[in-house]
């Protein structure tokens, strides 16, 4: 089943059940009056929202309506955890690579991972506010996955079982801010705005034979001002799966029900199918010429980010996001 929110002018809007074209809608708050409640429950809630999700499909789901994308907030409009990982080692070779720095053999074994803000996701047809272009903005297409309650010290078999949802998410970040951050040893804070989520989570069994291992073995596709970036797949050159993320997630905390993880960056080491992330691309020009060519986001631009199955239908719905001048509340 498809699952998304509804803006109502709260925090956290209202849960609606969507159909597998995300054409059409039904609110389901007579089950659950938001996503988080859902998954606080999901014993309980899982098979009347599989129900409505049912006769929605069928045609038959009383008080259906036709579902406008941007009416939609991010399916968890905020939560009580988002850790992201960063599980293409090419991208971070790359990145490492254009400094001039190797990348540590630990990597390899041990998945890099960061705390990241969510208070407040943006809506997948939101803008992305910014004070300058100074801080050089950029996008990065992502898979993640929503979690039930996970122990802590779970491995990554127990882990996915505890999958609820999986997402695609524009992780907004600023390039021009993230070196300075990183070289005082303690993390990403300015470095990363706040992140935008595709209009529908969906449970696992909507990706069919693409959901194995542990990944998502489809194109996320990118474009940049309509022109499409890349299309690589989620699935190649992942070498941490997302079980394996989220058991380092709960090496030493237990998750709570809700609790998002990000895979990172989506690359590939054959650049045939493009890039997920402008940092990327500027950094194979730096390695090749000297300096990078490509410049970050500017005001006005845009960015779309959206996966397709093998019949050519969209699973999550698009993020579809303009940056745009920052104008301070008086």
């Amino acid at each position: 089943m498809k699952l998304g929110t509804l803006k109502d002018g709260g925090r956290d809007g209202t849960l609606v059940v969507v159909s597998r074209d995300l054409r059409r809608a039904v609110k389901a708050d007579a089950v659950a009056p938001t996503l988080q409640a859902a998954l606080d429950g999901w014993a309980a809630a899982e098979a009347p929202l599989q129900g409505l999700s049912d006769e929605l499909n069928a045609g038959r789901a009383a008080g259906a309506f036709d579902l406008d994308p941007a009416a939609c907030a991010s399916p968890l409009p905020r939560a009580y955890q988002f850790v992201d990982g960063s599980s293409y080692l090419n991208h971070v070779a790359l990145v490492r690579k254009a400094r001039g720095a190797t990348m540590p053999p630990e990597f390899l074994d041990d998945p890099l991972m960061y705390q990241a803000e969510s208070d407040a996701f943006y809506g997948p047809r939101d803008d992305i506010p910014m004070a300058s272009e100074s801080y050089g903005i950029d996008f990065e297409s992502e898979v993640a996955v929503v979690v039930d309650d996970t122990p802590m010290g779970a491995t990554p078999e127990q882990a996915a079982g505890r999958i609820r949802l999986a997402m695609i998410l524009n992780d907004v970040s600023l390039r021009g801010l993230i070196p300075a951050e990183l070289a005082k040893g303690f993390g990403f804070l300015n470095g990363k705005g706040s992140t935008a989520f595709a209009p529908v989570a969906v449970t696992l069994d909507e990706l069919g034979d693409a959901w194995r291992g542990g990944k998502l073995h489809l194109p996320l596709v990118t474009h940049w001002n309509g022109r499409e970036f890349g299309r690589p797949n989620a699935g190649v050159d992942m070498n941490f799966s997302l079980p394996r993320l989220i058991a380092h997630a709960a090496r030493t905390r237990r998750l709570g029900a809700g609790t998002i993880v990000g895979s990172g960056t989506v690359s590939n080491v054959d650049p045939k199918d493009g890039y997920s992330c402008i940092a990327e691309i500027r950094a194979i020009e730096t390695v090749e010429r000297g300096t990078p060519e490509t410049p970050f986001m500017a005001f006005g631009d845009t960015v779309r980010v959206e996966m397709f199955d093998d019949a050519g239908a969209s699973i999550f719905g698009a993020i579809e996001q303009q940056v745009v001048r920052y104008e301070p509340p008086e």
